[in-house]
This record gives C-alpha cells, structure tokens and sequence, in this order.
C-alpha cells in the first residue's frame, strides 16, 4: 500500500521534502504487469514526446471539507478533486475500484449511453450487481482502446476534455457480458452531505498518465494512452 494523498505525511510530499524537490508526482497504472509495472515519479519530470503532447492541464479543486469514512471536522480534505460542471460538484479522483455517481448523475447517465449503445445495434442482457448496462460482448466490437462503445467526455474546468474509452468505461463482468463500469452511489439521504457527486475509480484511470502539480494546484492528464500505441507499463 502506498499513500499518494494530498498530505504531509503522504509519500510524495515526504519525498520530495527529503530530496528538496517541488511538489510534484506523476503516476499511471497499467491495465496488466504483463508487461512490466509503471514508475512513481516525484519532482520535476519529462515524459516521451509522443505521450507529453497529449497532455492537458486542469486545475484542481480544495474541498474544505474531509469526506472520508475518518475525519477530522473542520478539516480540509486529502483526496483529489476536479471541477466538471456546478451541476455536479467536484468529483474526485479515488481509489475505489469502478466510477461511483450518485442518483441524480447516474440515473440520466446511464440513459443517454443506453440510447446510444442501442444506436449501435448493442445487445443488452441481464444486469450483472452492481452495475446495470450489460451487454452481448460479442455484439460489441473491438478498438485499440478495448470494446468499441460510445465514448464518455468529461468537460473539465477551462474547456478541456477527458475522454473515457471502452477498454476503462466497460468490464467483463462474466463470460460473453460486458458491462458499464459505473455505479449507483445512492442519494445525499445516504450518504455524507459532503460526498463528492462523482468519483472516478482506478479502471477508469487505467493507462491514463497524471501529473499532480501541487505547488500551482493542477492536475495533467492524457486520457487513454493506448489510441497512442503507448501503455503505463511502458513509460
């Protein structure tokens, strides 16, 4: 286990305070070890040309209040969060398996990626808990970047765009079904007041590369790395 939270006591800012570095690590995780595991890189840092010009910057969110299951009241939180919109508050960026939204996000979500999956002639079957959009996995085609499904942007603060494909939006949850790898997070009524309205899992961040820039509070990232022929492993 390695703790990568916005913290004094996190790895990272230890790190980087021994070795008199800015505050500053990248992280990517790799969809398999097949390959070989990625890097934990702390400080300033140059990455493969063909990957960095890929790279788009937004900034990063304060919560001044700690949403996790321990908190210190009045405490600012540690976890990492983004700014998609008022509508939905700030998600954050967290170690949970799959994307979790609550209700009011999910409900309509998951609807319009039905209607458009259904434009593509995907053949929906049984649900599979806890995730409810199921397919006929061998109704949906194949990409460089996994299952050939309609792709799922993020309006990110500035204007940039985070784009989830197939091989993070989708998980093959049993043999010949593959399913929408997003939750139900429930309701306000159950579950903290301060709960982040989305929170994006690590299968959704897999063979993403991130650049926490904690000094000027900005988060960088490149979407999937695989419509590159690139992957974590490699970097």
């Amino acid at each position: 286990m390695l703790g990568l939270a916005r913290s004094e006591l996190a790895v990272p800012t230890q790190l980087a305070l021994l070795k008199k570095l800015p505050p500053k690590f990248s992280v990517c995780l790799p969809s398999s070890n097949n390959l070989g595991f990625t890097n934990l890189l702390i400080g300033p840092q140059g990455h493969p040309q063909d990957v960095s010009k890929y790279i788009q910057t937004t900034s990063l969110v304060v919560n001044q209040f700690d949403t996790g299951p321990l908190f210190e009241e009045g405490a600012p939180s540690t976890e990492y969060f983004i700014d998609i919109g008022r509508a939905m508050g700030a998600p954050k960026l967290a170690p949970s398996r799959f994307a979790e939204l609550q209700s009011f996000v999910y409900k309509p979500f998951v609807r319009h990626f039905l209607k458009k999956a259904a434009d593509r002639r995907l053949k929906r079957v049984a649900s599979v808990p806890p995730f409810e959009a199921c397919f006929d996995s061998k109704s949906i085609g194949n990409s460089i970047t996994g299952f050939a499904v309609p792709t799922i942007d993020l309006v990110l603060q500035g204007g940039v765009h985070w784009t989830i494909h197939g091989a993070n939006s989708m998980v093959l949850a049993k043999e010949n079904v593959a399913c929408l790898a997003f939750v139900d997070g429930g309701t306000i009524a159950t579950m903290s007041l301060f709960k982040a309205s989305v929170v994006i899992g690590a299968h959704q961040l897999e063979e993403n590369l991130l650049v926490f820039d904690l000094a000027s509070s900005k988060l960088s990232f490149s979407s999937s790395l695989l419509l590159h022929n690139a992957t974590c492993s490699l970097l």
